[in-house]
């Protein structure tokens, strides 16, 4: 569709539609970004923590340019009965090591934050829009989106929809997630002091805690607790599995959980005092690997963030924004075919893509070393499974050398125009 209004349109602006954006227009694409909320954050109320790996990546000075509340060097995890608790602390600069660090975040300002990356970058935005449809042609190709009375038309569209996949369901043919892998989340945002914050936490100035808890918190049903320190307030929350919270045996909903989590003895004392500016529900994924969408891509598609299910929830650890992050950002494909020579045809007529088909390291490594290659392909029937995975690895494995390089990578690219 060389007629198409834009190159890509994004569907929806949190961590992984933002950045999708900043990647895609940092490259030149012309970019339409779709957000059902009145501005990008409106819907969020996750207050949580984000890995700072993958927003180092695509943004390098990220520590002075984002709204970040605090880093995170003190860790709790909490073990609730009715009225007491077990508590396991750890505490080490090792936290704040670079690629080990991570910060608390309040979702409204840091998707703002990221959408203003992207509008400065070229990306276009419309907000207050819900999609209703994604556009196919005879073949079944995505070549745009319906928004109320509009079609838009693109050469490609990305799905970040969040969690509530409704354009994965209804137009990819994607499984509704079951509810034992969905989550409901209810989180109030209570302000104190930033000096009061600290000593509750014992934290030097400026640094920040994160709590999780299990047991009592959800009245034993699957789910569990968190607490995040921002600057001068305290996001505290419930998240409760879909499947025994509205269950038949669940004769407390999950408000009421909230409010004893509240009144708990290990949870009282530190917003003793507070005032609580925000009260909000979301849900959220939880179900591993195993409600990843069969159909992450299709022609001209892919669904990415928490509509792809991205995220970690181990109780001990969990993570999603920086996944969410690292999967708006990827800029390699991995194409495969029976020889891998038809996909690499077909993909090297696509604008901007340098593909490789592989059948060894060697070449991998080389081809990212000296040829930026961004999308490898690789023969189901020419390398077995042991193979592959060496290929893959050396390609994702080494970055471009650049340099003389470089001004190889121009004249090939110049043939684009002709």
């Amino acid at each position: 569709m060389s007629d198409a209004d834009f190159d890509i349109i994004v569907v929806g602006s949190g961590c992984a539609g933002a950045v999708a954006a900043y990647v895609a227009a940092s490259a030149g694409k012309s970019v339409l970004v779709v957000e059902r909320g009145n501005y990008a954050g409106a819907k969020n109320m996750t207050g949580g923590r984000i890995y700072s790996h993958s927003l180092k990546e695509v943004f390098p000075d990220f520590e002075s340019e984002a709204p970040l509340e605090r880093k995170i060097t003190h860790e709790r995890i909490a073990m609730l009965n009715s009225d007491s608790e077990m508590t396991i602390d750890f505490t080490s600069p090792v936290l704040a090591e670079e690629g080990k660090d991570s910060y608390s975040v309040l979702r409204g300002p840091s998707d703002q934050g990221l959408a203003e990356k992207a509008e400065d970058a070229g990306a276009e935005y419309i907000c207050g829009i819900a999609v209703e449809e994604l556009l196919k042609d005879e073949s079944g190709k995505v070549v745009g989106i319906r928004a109320g009375e509009d079609e838009i038309t693109s050469q490609v569209v990305i799905v970040a929809e969040g969690t509530n996949t409704l354009l994965s369901e209804r137009c990819l043919g994607n499984a509704r997630p079951a509810p034992c892998q969905m989550a409901v989340g209810i989180k109030e945002v209570f302000e104190l002091p930033a000096g009061v914050i600290e000593d509750r936490f014992l934290l030097p100035e400026g640094e920040g805690a994160a709590m999780l808890f299990v047991g009592d918190c959800t009245h034993g049903k699957v789910g569990g607790g968190f607490l995040y320190t921002n600057r001068d307030s305290i996001s505290l929350g419930l998240v409760a599995t879909i499947s025994t919270a509205a269950g038949g045996g669940n004769d407390t909903p999950v408000y009421q959980m909230l409010e004893d989590f509240k009144g708990h003895p290990a949870v009282a004392p530190i917003i003793r005092g507070a005032k609580m500016v925000e009260h909000s529900g979301h849900m959220v994924p939880e179900g591993g690997y195993d409600m990843v969408p069969e159909k992450l891509a299709a022609d001209g598609v892919l669904i990415t963030g928490d509509a792809a299910a991205l995220c970690i929830n181990l109780g001990f650890i969990v993570r999603g924004m920086d996944l969410a992050v690292a999967s708006g950002e990827c800029d390699r494909g991995i194409v495969v075919c029976t020889t891998g020579i038809g996909v690499s045809i077909t993909a090297n007529k696509i604008k901007g893509i340098r593909a490789c088909c592989c059948s060894e390291p060697f070449s991998a490594e080389y081809t990212r070393r000296h040829n930026n290659a961004n999308t490898l392909c690789l023969g189901g029937r020419v390398v077995g499974p042991g193979l592959a995975c060496q290929i893959v690895d050396a390609f994702l494995d080494h970055e471009f050398e650049g340099g003389r390089h470089q001004r190889r990578i121009d004249k090939m690219m110049a043939l684009e125009t002709l």
